[in-house]
């Protein structure tokens, strides 16, 4: 299915900026992304769509439910595409990388839980946070975040 096709089934029109955010998800090497860094590779791609587009756009494409939204430590949104299947997040708080996984094992165990506290799990989200054990962290080297307001690279050079 085409990306116009795609929208349309959403009952989205195919406008230009709609088409091109759509394709920075699809294309992009990062899964999870703010609207900030949708708007970076659309500036570096130069095109003419402001962050307040963006945002409209990202908002319409999770009610639609082409992207998913998720809140992981640093609060802001984070969203990527739905592909239908379930999964759980575990979050580097060295580098901030979000490695995406699946464990059969605790998906039964909640619904146990659950059940053993008079419950039917309608939908849940499970973010771990954790600690790099590789040392040095090597996303952290490619570039990513380390901590609110500290450059990309700083972390290596205060040893």
């Amino acid at each position: 299915m085409s990306n116009i096709d795609e929208l349309k089934s959403t009952g989205l029109k195919a406008t230009l900026p709609r088409l091109k955010i759509l394709d920075v998800f699809q294309k992009g090497g990062q899964r999870h992304m703010t609207a900030e860094d949708v708007f970076r590779v659309l500036l570096e791609e130069r095109s003419d769509i402001g962050l307040a587009t963006v945002y409209r756009v990202l908002t319409q494409f999770e009610q639609a439910g082409i992207l998913s939204r998720s809140h992981f430590e640093s609060g802001k949104a984070v969203y990527e595409l739905n592909e239908g299947t379930h999964h759980d997040h575990m979050v580097c708080l060295d580098c901030g990388r979000v490695e995406e996984f699946y464990d059969a094992e605790i998906e039964k165990r909640q619904h146990d839980v659950a059940r053993a506290k008079g419950f039917a799990i309608a939908d849940h989200a499970l973010s771990l946070y954790a600690h790099c054990t590789k040392n040095p962290c090597p996303h952290r080297a490619a570039g990513h975040p380390v901590e609110p307001g500290e450059a990309p690279g700083a972390a290596e050079n205060k040893a």
